[in-house]
């Protein structure tokens, strides 16, 4: 009987050490961090036009981030022939619930057709107003306008992202092309990073595109995790 008591607490001792130590464990053990969810709205330069899907600057983006410890899901938003009014058009349903943070990389194709600087802006604007009403953080991303269609017209464009960026609070990156050209810079001066068009970074412009902007990318992360 007193062999059966003594077996008896000693088992119920070894269960209680043994409980005791997982939960310590537990406690001891780090809060997995949860995974961002960023949306990249863009035109055919996020879309990743002429390249294989690795290639393309969504795939790379998200790579060099998991590189660096970072639980990314980044969407590609990016929709090839886009303007800033297209962008607008379709912001509000591309940020779906779930969706923390947005990289707005749109102008190009305004560009392309000498839109008005003004309406480039008032569409940005309209991004930056439905992003700042569902409380998403964003990463502005710049375009450079060319010298051909005057100083006016660049000056009034180069003007509308810093300017939105300041007005909303957004992070800013002064230029998409900015990994791959000297400040002040056209897609043609890129030699051996674009594509055949001159306009589209080739696999390798691509890479030094995300090298450049990441750690901007890495800010938004930072946001976002510590709450604005």
């Amino acid at each position: 009987m007193m062999r059966s008591l003594t077996y008896g607490l000693r088992a119920w001792r070894s269960k209680t050490l043994a409980v005791t130590l997982m939960l310590c464990a537990t406690v001891a053990l780090p809060a997995r961090a949860e995974t961002v969810h960023l949306l990249a709205l863009g035109d055919s330069l996020t879309q990743g036009y002429g390249l294989i899907e690795d290639e393309g600057f969504v795939p790379r983006m998200r790579a060099w981030l998991a590189e660096r410890g970072h639980d990314v899901r980044l969407v590609n938003g990016g929709v090839s022939g886009d303007t800033t009014a297209g962008g607008l058009s379709r912001v509000e349903w591309s940020l779906t619930p779930e969706i923390e943070g947005m990289i707005v990389a749109l102008g190009g194709n305004d560009l392309l057709r000498g839109l008005p600087p003004e309406t480039s802006r008032a569409n940005l604007e309209g991004i930056l107003e439905v992003a700042e009403a569902q409380e998403i953080e964003v990463l502005l991303v710049g375009m450079t306008a060319p010298g051909n269609y005057g100083p006016d017209y660049k000056a009034g464009f180069d003007a509308i992202y810093p300017e939105l960026a300041e007005q909303y609070d957004t992070l800013y990156f002064p230029d998409f092309f900015r990994g791959i050209l000297p400040e002040g810079g056209t897609p043609q001066d890129a030699a051996g990073m674009m594509q055949g068009d001159g306009i589209h970074p080739n696999a390798d412009g691509v890479a030094l595109i995300v090298e450049a902007m990441g750690p901007s990318v890495e800010e938004l992360i930072s946001r976002i995790q510590s709450g604005g």
